[in-house]
């Protein structure tokens, strides 16, 4: 079956270009018809891809600027795969929320557009195989974002915009620096080359690696955000509107966590192995620094800001693990997360709206009774949040905690104290949420048939990969193994130098 991945990728913008210019009425449709149409060939690549060939397909590679090397090269694997179906549902759902809120979006052209854009942009760098249409798109997803908070963000988005532009600016420009640097250097004197795949080939000398391993991985961590790298993290997200607040903290990370397995481990894989410990240690502290303020804040937003931070600590752990397990398990809680952290976004709005418009928990409350659909559709994310056995989340968990132990039981042993705070801070956003004293100002309702057409489906979703995680598992297993192959045999070559001496001396 042919599939060009060019229609996937520009679609949604194709889309906001005609809401743009099209009647007031009608762009906010035509922004979710093209994030459906997006969805529906997304589907369609997930049921055509050829588990059993593996590997790259639905290729498109065209020279781009021939005498730098950049190639215009898409394709889907099992790193990518189910992150790009995971980005069209959530911007469907997002673009639905919209569409059913006019009253809440004025100006829907603008708007359509820009978020159109933002889904190209995503889509662009999970498609990207070649380093320099990588950093485009990376850079280019961010964009639109500036732009959505400026226009429809909160009263103090001015702040929070100038904060968020910062920290990422410095990373983007790093991380133009690294990508630079990694192609010349592969070239040794010849043209310059910027595909993934030739790049594998080239290996850079340990010292070039070294330093431009931390100039991505840098970057990495603030997309994230990760501790210490987070201070754009709490103005921004209690600026964003809801609906781009939803796609942001559900997809915008994993480009980041992608970027690790696509691109920093397989290019530079030396370096992956010389700085593992560091990496862990920096996503353990996001892990237990994220669970700690999430139970410690009582604003809706920071609340799910934190978990994320803690989660994107969990998921790095996985991946420098630096073992199938630990690789498999943060691919899939990528996945997870996403599609949890997507509607718990939208419920804030939800729970806000009935507390005479106040995000913090102090001001809700006694909702369950008079709402048992929103209670229950609640609760259900609620546990795949906290990782309750029988979720997909328990099962991602599982993996990255199990890739860890074997990889470095101490920090293994720290982590589990995450998985006990995430029951802690979860809960009590639900049980404070719904359960309780009712607020002053609260007015307790059932979830609404707009509400209902966003949320249920998400949570359907999130029940289907409980049921079967194996999907995604088994087509991003083989991607997985690829993806650390380098850094396995620079490890194993360590050992054996290692032994050597230790043989000489008996």
């Amino acid at each position: 079956m042919t599939i060009h991945l060019s229609i996937v990728l520009w679609l949604p913008l194709a889309a906001g270009v005609l809401a743009l210019i099209l009647p007031r009425a009608i762009a906010r449709w035509m922004s979710l018809l093209g994030a459906l149409c997006v969805l529906a060939y997304a589907i369609v690549l997930v049921a055509d891809y050829d588990t059993a060939r593996g590997g790259l397909q639905y290729v498109t590679d065209v020279v781009w600027i021939r005498s730098l090397g950049i190639h215009y090269k898409l394709g889907v694997g099992g790193l990518n795969l189910f992150l790009l179906l995971t980005t069209a549902i959530v911007f469907t759902a997002a673009a639905l929320w919209s569409a059913l809120r006019e009253q809440d979006i004025p100006r829907p052209g603008l708007y359509a557009f820009l978020m159109g854009l933002a889904e190209s942009g995503v889509l662009g760098a999970f498609l990207a195989q070649d380093l320099a249409l990588f950093v485009v798109f990376f850079d280019l997803m961010l964009v639109p974002f500036y732009f959505l908070t400026l226009v429809w963000g909160g009263p103090d988005r001015g702040p929070a915009v100038l904060k968020l532009f910062i920290y990422t600016l410095v990373g983007s420009l790093l991380m133009l620096v690294g990508a630079i640097a990694t192609g010349v250097l592969a070239a040794k004197g010849g043209t310059p080359t910027f595909v993934l795949s030739d790049l594998v080939r080239h290996p850079l000398t340990r010292g070039s690696q070294e330093w431009i391993f931390l100039v991505f991985a840098l970057a990495f961590l603030i997309k994230m955000p990760a501790f210490p790298f987070h201070g754009w993290m709490p103005d921004g997200y209690q600026q964003m509107p809801i609906p781009v607040l939803a796609v942001f903290t559900a997809i915008l990370s994993k480009v980041a966590a992608y970027g690790f397995l696509q691109v920093a481990i397989p290019l530079f894989p030396k370096a992956a192995v010389h700085f593992q410990e560091l990496v862990m240690l920096v996503a353990l502290a996001s892990v237990l620094y994220g669970s700690a303020m999430a139970f410690t804040t009582t604003k809706a937003r920071l609340i799910l800001g934190y978990s994320s931070v803690a989660q994107l600590g969990f998921i790095v752990l996985g991946i420098f693990a630096l073992n199938q397990r630990g690789g498999d398990g943060a691919l899939l809680q990528s996945m997870n997360h996403a599609l949890v952290a997507g509607p718990m976004i939208f419920i804030v709005a939800i729970l806000a709206a009935r507390a005479g418009g106040s995000e913090d928990i102090r001001d809700m409350g006694g909702g369950a009774v008079r709402a048992p659909v929103l209670a229950a559709v609640f609760l259900v994310l609620t546990y795949a949040l906290l990782a309750m056995p029988g979720s997909a989340n328990f099962i991602g968990e599982f993996f990255i905690l199990l890739g860890v132990f074997q990889s470095k039981l101490a920090i293994a042993v720290v982590a589990f104290a995450g998985v006990a705070m995430a029951a802690v801070y979860a809960l009590r956003f639900y049980i404070r949420s719904m359960h309780n004293r009712v607020g002053a100002d609260v007015e307790p309702r059932e979830i609404s048939l707009r509400d209902g057409l966003v949320l249920v489906p998400m949570m359907l979703v999130v029940l289907a990969l409980a049921l079967y995680p194996q999907l995604a598992l088994k087509r991003g297993d083989r991607a997985v193994t690829r993806a650390i192959a380098g850094a396995k045999l620079v490890q194993v070559n360590n050992t054996l130098a290692a032994d050597r001496p230790q043989e000489a001396a008996r």
